[in-house]
């Protein structure tokens, strides 16, 4: 770590106090899952909606990749004043915030059923703004629940159980929306199937915020005093790794949803699968349960195996099966393009964890910097978009392969970062 931040000594990271330490934690741990869960679930939904909203008001592709700009959009524009916010109230309140946010977003889809896409537009990015101050809160204090060694371990915990969420997301669109669309006519009788399913996420994730306000968590001691701006040497700015981690975590953000935008658009091809909409969602859930299998997996694995080295195999991987389903045709394509899903479950919480490490005092101006990244999310599949319209949606797929290459760099030069600990 001294050759990556030479001319900074880190202060000790925040830690959690109050309470039986071990016991608090393991329960604060449990709860935040649960918000982890929330939003897999939630930021699966999109690629359902995507396909559904692209034959309902006669999108091309680089239109219908607008609901990712809008949605991961977010990200960027809301990590600093989430930041901000987080910092003036602490981290359970702005959970609390975040998740009254989230449900307000999805109480919206109801008038966007009648108004058009513009306000499907607006209901995302409210949406994910909340869901934005979830991971701005969330994800440094899975961080500091425990040992900075085993911090890549909790966080693959974690998003285990977002992948969870995010493999029952497109099995339940494909359910309650795809299978329902085209039932009665016209494009607002259409849209008017997201309404029940948002309304229940909304009721879910008030009944959440509520339940979230009452636990009794530990606080989190953090003597971060900085603005996410400042650059130099008295910021998180100054850590190169820190810095690789953000391209780092824009360019798998974007690959991953990128490829789950597509999934549905892509099976449906006469020489891949064929597959109608509808059909093909429950395949959207195999992308997404493949991630899941694969953090818990790497829950155990990177307890003993080096992140850097685990991550950088994954993206070697990741990048052959991508390749195989941009050039083949078939059930290779589409198996190809599904285990993918395998490959992405660790890198967010490896990526995210490594960038984080040795930050000290900056850890929570890292963490914002960090999610400021995820707008990757966003310009990804809009390129993808423009590309799909222009080559074709398997050409396409060209773009993801090249995000995960410089996943494949970041973990190769920073695998041995945690050999001294």
């Amino acid at each position: 770590m001294a050759s990556m931040a030479p001319n900074t000594t880190p202060a000790a990271p925040p830690q959690a106090s109050g309470g039986a330490q071990n016991g608090t934690n393991t329960s604060a741990l449990v709860i935040v899952t649960l918000l982890f869960f929330m939003w897999g679930l939630i930021t699966s939904l999109n690629d359902v909606l995507i396909p559904h909203l692209k034959a309902i008001y006669t999108l091309s592709y680089f239109q219908a990749m607008l609901v990712q700009l809008c949605f991961f959009g977010a990200y960027f524009i809301v990590s600093l004043p989430a930041g901000a916010l987080i910092r003036r109230i602490g981290y359970q309140k702005g959970a609390v915030t975040g998740l009254l946010i989230a449900a307000g977003g999805c109480v919206l889809f109801y008038p966007a059923s009648f108004g058009g896409y513009g306000l499907f537009l607006f209901a995302f990015f409210v949406l994910a703004s909340g869901i934005t101050v979830l991971q701005v809160a969330a994800n440094p204090y899975v961080t500091v629940l425990g040992p900075p060694r085993t911090a890549s371990s909790r966080l693959n915990l974690t998003q285990a159980f977002n992948s969870l969420g995010t493999t029952i997301g497109p099995a339940i669109g494909g359910l309650l929306i795809l299978s329902t669309a085209g039932a009665a006519v016209g494009a607002v009788a259409d849209a008017a199937t997201v309404r029940g399913p948002y309304l229940a996420l909304a009721g879910a994730l008030a009944l959440l915020a509520v339940l979230f306000f009452f636990a009794r968590l530990p606080q989190i001691a953090d003597s971060e005093d900085v603005s996410l701006a400042g650059e130099g040497h008295g910021s998180a700015w100054a850590h190169r790794h820190l810095v690789l981690g953000a391209i780092g975590i824009f360019l798998y953000v974007g690959a991953e949803v990128s490829i789950g935008s597509f999934l549905i658009n892509f099976l449906g091809e006469s020489h891949i699968a064929g597959l109608a909409h509808a059909d093909a969602a429950s395949y959207v859930s195999i992308y997404w349960g493949g991630a899941m299998v694969g953090r818990f997996i790497g829950f155990v694995v990177m307890r003993v195996a080096s992140p850097g080295k685990t991550l950088a195999v994954n993206s070697l991987v990741a990048i052959a099966l991508v390749l195989a389903a941009t050039f083949a045709k078939g059930s290779v394509a589409m198996w190809a393009i599904l285990a993918v899903g395998l490959c992405n479950s660790i890198m967010f919480p490896t990526i995210f964890s490594m960038a984080l490490h040795g930050l000290g005092k900056y850890t929570g101006q890292g963490s914002g910097i960090l999610c400021m990244a995820i707008v990757g999310g966003a310009l990804v599949p809009f390129a993808q978009g423009a590309l799909a319209d222009a080559i074709g949606v398997q050409a396409s797929f060209m773009l993801p392969a090249a995000c995960y290459a410089f996943i494949l760099y970041f973990g190769a030069k920073y695998s041995s970062m945690y050999a001294a600990q």
